[in-house]
């Protein structure tokens, strides 16, 4: 397709894809595979805002003090951090959002946001998995405390059970994967998610995948998603 008054091939829209799964549903995994097939950047929230304490920038400071107190950063300081991401040359193309917006007050934002920059969000995934599998995945993580090779119990054990083939310290569970953290934290974050997932439902924008294939068939299923978005999620 070409500009008419200039002669020239004009320039493709910008992607802004939405991720929504909660922990253990492998969205961060998918987001990186997408990032690379598609060719956009991605942006998760969490290394966002570590990265943004690390450099020691005026965002990550404000957030710092939430995030060590282990309560949720403000709308107003993650709609910001995002919004800087955005106006960076890589994201020119389109991104990829991991864990952003986590409530529909951030969603309306980022719809705002997104609308002055004369773009939107084309679509939302949802990876479906059910909460019984994500507590099995995430409570059987293991991690070696010195070299921090990561394993599971299930699907990547160790050569000998509790012990890391690297370097033979006893592996460790890291305390947010303990199986009565990961039942609160699915309760905590799973109605805000729905909320989210509603507020694009009625702009018909979100589509379904189903999260409990292998990693690399969830990624195909998402890329024949977005390559054919007929059918709406119900």
């Amino acid at each position: 397709m070409t500009d008419a008054g200039r002669g020239r091939m004009a320039p493709r829209p910008r992607r802004i894809l939405l991720l929504v799964a909660p922990v253990g549903a492998g969205k961060g995994t998918q987001a990186r595979a997408l990032g690379e097939r598609l060719g956009l950047a991605h942006l998760a929230t969490g290394d966002l805002f570590r990265g943004a304490v690390r450099a020691g920038t005026e965002l990550g400071r404000q957030a710092e003090a939430f995030m060590q107190r282990g309560d949720l950063v403000p709308d107003q300081i993650s709609v910001a951090l995002i919004g800087e991401q955005l106006a960076l040359p890589d994201a020119a193309p389109g991104v990829i959002l991991d864990g952003f917006p986590r409530t529909v007050a951030q969603a309306e934002a980022l719809d705002a946001m997104l609308a002055g920059q004369r773009t939107a969000v084309e679509q939302v995934i949802s990876i479906e998995v059910p909460d019984e599998e994500l507590v099995r995945r995430v409570a059987g993580r293991r991690v070696c405390p010195t070299c921090g090779t990561p394993y599971h119990l299930d699907s990547d054990p160790p050569s000998r059970p509790g012990v890391c083939d690297r370097d033979g310290t006893a592996l460790v569970q890291r305390a947010d994967d303990r199986e009565d953290v990961v039942r609160a934290r699915l309760a905590r974050q799973g109605p805000p998610m729905q909320d989210v997932l509603a507020h694009y439902r009625q702009r018909g924008l979100v589509r379904s995948v189903d999260g409990r294939q292998a990693i690399h068939r969830v990624t195909e299923e998402i890329l024949r998603t977005l390559a054919d978005p007929a059918d709406p999620a119900a």
